[in-house]
């Protein structure tokens, strides 16, 4: 599979990335959560909820019915929620205060078919209560009122409809009158059709009687019933559990709030944490890793396991003599120390050497006095027995062209999540350019759950097993040395730089034709 061919197959969002990076920021998603702990608790010691009363008021429903799925009392909550009940009920406290403004200080709840709960908020109890009793009052009187004048005009109704048919029934009982009047003459079958209307307008109007009866006694029902079951009351309230439920609600928005954060920082700053992303963005395999280095307990067992690396870093080198360097990208501390551990593994066999050009590293004072000697970049010249290891960094602002006077090879001490891809591609085509061949890589403070594979499988010029492959090379002196007296001089390297001929390369001239190609 070709390189684009496998950027194809990417996805866009690496899920195993995008967890590793929410958990690596554990920081960041637990400070907000304890933020959002202390807001809360702050919430509910110094902003208090207002009091609260609450009063239920029973709802008698004339067209109420076993079958009847809440409707009508959702109904009753709308109607209270007016700013008709609220201006009526601001008429009572004898309040300036706007509807619109006074809606928002109470809400209604339909706990049953037939029973409404009020629930008011204001600046004191008896405020609260005041309101509540106000409020259920309107609602009581409007809902009586609007019962009282549904039932009026439905009865008006039908007594008109009765009226109606009486005015109708005039007319043929007159006509039954003057037929029955002929006696032998009379026509049978008119008579009979009259018998008929006449029975027929007599029922209706029987009809209209009794619902109109009916309609006028429902409205003393509604207005019996309708009532006030349970009187306002203040809600009691515990500190605690206030205190408990805002401080629960404070640790979980911002627990949310940091986790959105973590997740949408670590896809913008497209920072590799994985060890095989950090090896395909270097194009150097990860030969070793070393967890965060403690602040205070087990320092020991840090030790320990630096010097275990230190030991396979040392048997990663291939010349047995010449320089060799490790470059520091976000672990200063732990490149530092790896190196005096590598020179101190290296000074049992031969002379060694540590070029200090890492800032706020401070290598002699880790190196201690012994055998390792600690130089600056430019001092002694190099020995045909010495052995030497360049401490760097290849953080941004780095002078690259001093690179190559720390070593021929380089070792990459690298921190997980600290580089974006940009300037870890930008790392590995300065050493490329450099002719600086990396040996491998050391990731730092890697993920403890990250199982991928660090290793390439493509370029055995930089890989272990094809460096195994090919033959050492004797090794070189980086400059020339002058005797005096059979012991070497320092060979003045600005000098001989600054009057040397700068090598130039030759570029082909791009025509209209080659240069998308190019």
């Amino acid at each position: 599979m070709t390189s684009a061919e496998k950027a194809k197959s990417e996805p866009l969002i690496d899920l195993q990335r995008l967890v590793v990076s929410i958990r690596r920021r554990r920081r960041l998603w637990v400070a907000t959560a304890l933020l959002g702990l202390i807001i809360g608790g702050l919430v509910a010691v110094f902003l208090p909820s207002p009091p609260t009363a609450v009063a239920q008021i029973l709802v008698i429903h004339p067209d109420d019915s076993p079958t009847d799925s809440g409707t009508l009392m959702r109904t009753d909550v709308a109607v209270l929620q007016t700013t008709k009940i609220a201006t009526e009920a601001l008429k009572k406290l004898n309040s300036t205060q706007a509807p619109e403004e006074f809606l928002k200080d109470y809400e209604g709840l339909g706990l049953t078919n037939n029973v409404l709960q009020l629930t008011v908020k204001a600046k004191s109890k008896d405020e609260a209560l005041a309101r509540a009793q106000a409020i259920c009052d309107a609602f009581i009187t409007e809902y009586i009122a609007r019962n009282q004048a549904a039932a009026a005009a439905q009865q008006k109704a039908l007594l008109d409809q009765r009226n109606q048919a009486q005015n109708e029934l005039t007319p043929i009982e007159a006509a039954i009158v003057a037929e029955e009047a002929k006696n032998r003459n009379a026509n049978p079958a008119q008579l009979e059709r009259l018998y008929a209307r006449r029975a027929e307008l007599n029922s209706k109007i029987s009809d209209y009687d009794g619902r109109a009866q009916e309609a006028g006694i429902g409205t003393p029902k509604v207005a019996a019933g309708t009532q006030i079951v349970d009187a306002p009351r203040i809600l009691p309230r515990s500190f605690l559990k206030t205190l408990a439920t805002d401080a629960g609600i404070g640790f979980a928005l911002g627990l949310l709030a940091g986790l959105g954060l973590a997740a949408v920082t670590s896809v913008i700053k497209d920072r590799p944490v994985l060890r095989r992303e950090i090896s395909r963005h270097l194009g150097a395999s990860v030969i070793a890793q070393l967890p965060e280095p403690p602040r205070f307990l087990r320092r020991s067992r840090a030790a320990a396991r630096r010097q275990r690396v230190a030991t396979t870093l040392v048997r990663a080198v291939r010349q047995p003599g010449g320089q060799v360097s490790l470059l520091d990208l976000g672990a200063r501390k732990v490149t530092a120390a790896l190196a005096v551990d590598m020179a101190r593994e290296l000074a049992a066999k031969g002379p060694v050497s540590l070029v200090d050009d890492l800032p706020k590293a401070d290598l002699r004072t880790l190196a201690g006095e012994g055998r390792i000697r600690v130089l600056d970049p430019g001092d002694v010249p190099l020995s045909g027995h010495e052995r030497r290891i360049g401490v760097g960094s290849v953080e941004p602002g780095t002078s690259w062209t001093e690179l190559e006077f720390l070593g021929e090879e380089t070792i990459l001490v690298v921190r997980a999540g600290y580089a974006n891809t940009e300037w870890l591609h930008t790392v590995a085509r300065q050493l490329a350019d450099r002719h600086i061949p990396i040996i491998g890589v050391v990731v730092v403070d890697p993920d403890p759950r990250d199982h991928t594979d660090g290793t390439l499988w493509d370029g055995l010029h930089t890989a272990l097993r094809g460096r195994a492959a090919r033959p050492m090379p004797k090794p070189v002196e980086m400059f020339p040395r002058e005797k005096k007296n059979g012991y070497p001089t320092p060979y003045k390297r600005a000098k001989e730089v600054a009057n040397a001929d700068q090598p130039t390369k030759r570029f082909a001239p791009v025509s209209p034709d080659n240069a998308e190609a190019l």
